[in-house]
C-alpha cells in the first residue's frame, strides 16, 4: 500500500492527545513531553486524575528542560485539532487473563474513545495501544471511517524490542548491536522471524543454536504475561510507552522509519481486511508503505494462523457491539 509522497512535509506545532491516563498513557505523555515532540492532551474519564498527572509533569518542566504544554482533561473538546490521537484506554490484563479475554470489555471503551476523538480531530492519525491490539485497531478504523493508512496499532515495535533484549541478554552484548523482527498478531501466535534477526548484520541463526532460539522466541511470545505474573496487579507499561513514543516521533518528524506496525492489509501477504503486524514505513501521513518480506511456507502458515485468530476476535467484538 502506498500513499502520495510526503517527504517534503513537516509537522510543526504538533499536538498529541493520549486517551487513557493509566500507566501506559501517563508514561507516554511523559516521554512525548520530555522529548519535546509535541504538546500533549491527556484525557481520562476519572475527574482529577489527568489534571493531577499533568500538573505533576509540568512541575518537572524546569528540571527536564522541555517546553511542551501538557493538559489534563475529562473533555474531548480539549483534544480538538490533534495531529495524532493515541488510544490507551481500557482494562489491563491481570494474572491468568489473556489479551483476547479483554475483547468484549475493551471494545466498547475503544469505539467510544475513537468516535469522540474523531469529532474534534477529523484529520488526525490514530495509534492504538489497547489490547487485544489488532482487534482494537480494526474497531478504531471502523469507528472513525478514516483512510486505513491513518490508523495503526503499536505491538510489533514492543514485541521486537523484547526479542532484541532477550537475544542481547543471551549473547551478553549490547542491545544496540541487535536488530529483531516480529510479525503477526500481538499475542501467543505472534511470528518472530529469527532469519531476520541480526547482530551487526550477522543472523542470529549463525550465533545461537535452534533450541536456544526457540526458547527466546517463546519468551518473547509470553513476554507480557511474564511481566503480568511478576507484577500481580497490572501489566507492562514502560516498554509499551517507549515503543509508542518511537512511533509518535517517527510520524511527527516524518522520519520514514521502517517499523513493525499493525497495519491494514489489502492483499499484502495474501491477507485482506485485517490489521496485522507487518514492516511499515511511517511518516507524517501515517503508514506510507507496507513492506512484504519473503516468508517460508512454514512462516506463511504461522502468519495465516495468527490472522485467523485475530479475525475470530474481530467478529466477536463486532457482534458484541452490534456492528457485524
Amino acid at each position: 500500500m502506498n500513499v502520495s509522497d510526503d517527504s517534503f512535509l513537516t509537522c510543526q506545532s504538533a499536538r498529541v492527545s493520549v486517551i487513557g491516563a493509566g500507566n501506559v498513557g501517563r508514561t507516554l505523555t511523559q516521554r512525548i513531553a520530555e522529548k519535546n515532540l509535541a504538546d500533549v492532551v491527556l484525557l481520562d474519564i476519572i475527574e482529577g486524575l489527568p489534571q493531577g498527572i499533568a500538573l505533576d509533569l509540568i512541575a518537572a518542566q524546569g528540571i527536564e528542560l522541555h517546553n511542551s504544554q501538557i493538559i489534563g482533561t475529562n473533555s474531548y473538546e480539549d483534544t480538538a485539532n490533534s495531529d495524532l490521537v493515541v488510544i490507551t484506554a481500557g482494562r489491563p490484563r491481570t494474572p491468568g487473563m489473556t489479551r483476547d479475554d479483554l475483547t468484549q470489555i475493551n471494545a466498547k471503551i475503544v469505539v467510544n474513545a475513537a468516535q469522540q476523538a474523531i469529532k474534534y480531530s477529523p484529520n488526525a492519525i490514530f495509534l492504538v495501544i489497547t489490547n487485544p491490539l489488532d482487534v482494537m485497531t480494526y474497531l478504531t478504523w471502523k469507528a472513525t471511517d478514516l483512510p486505513p493508512y491513518q490508523v495503526m496499532g503499536m505491538a510489533g515495535v514492543l514485541d521486537s524490542s523484547r526479542l532484541q533484549t532477550f537475544i542481547a541478554m543471551e549473547l551478553g552484548i549490547s542491545t544496540a548491536n541487535v536488530t529483531a523482527m516480529v510479525l503477526g498478531g500481538h499475542g501467543d501466535l505472534m511470528l518472530p522471524l529469527p532469519r531476520y534477526c541480526t547482530v551487526n548484520g550477522i543472523p542470529i541463526t549463525e550465533l545461537l543454536d535452534e533450541i536456544t532460539i526457540n526458547r527466546l522466541v517463546e519468551r518473547t511470545r509470553n513476554g507480557g504475561a511474564e511481566i503480568v505474573k511478576l507484577l500481580q496487579t497490572g501489566g507492562a507499561y514502560y516498554a509499551p510507552a517507549s515503543s509508542a513514543c518511537l512511533m509518535v516521533e517517527t510520524i511527527l518528524r516524518n522520519q520514514s522509519r521502517l517499523l513493525p506496525t499493525a497495519a491494514y492489509l489489502q492483499g499484502e501477504y495474501g491477507l485482506n481486511d485485517i490489521f496485522l503486524g507487518v514492516p511499515c514505513l511511517l511518516g507524517c501521513s501515517g503508514v506510507k508503505q507496507i513492506l512484504e518480506v519473503t516468508l517460508t511456507e512454514i512462516e506463511k502458515q504461522a502468519l495465516n494462523t495468527s490472522a485467523t485468530s485475530v479475525r475470530k476476535n474481530i467478529q466477536l467484538a463486532l457482534e458484541s457491539l452490534g456492528m457485524s
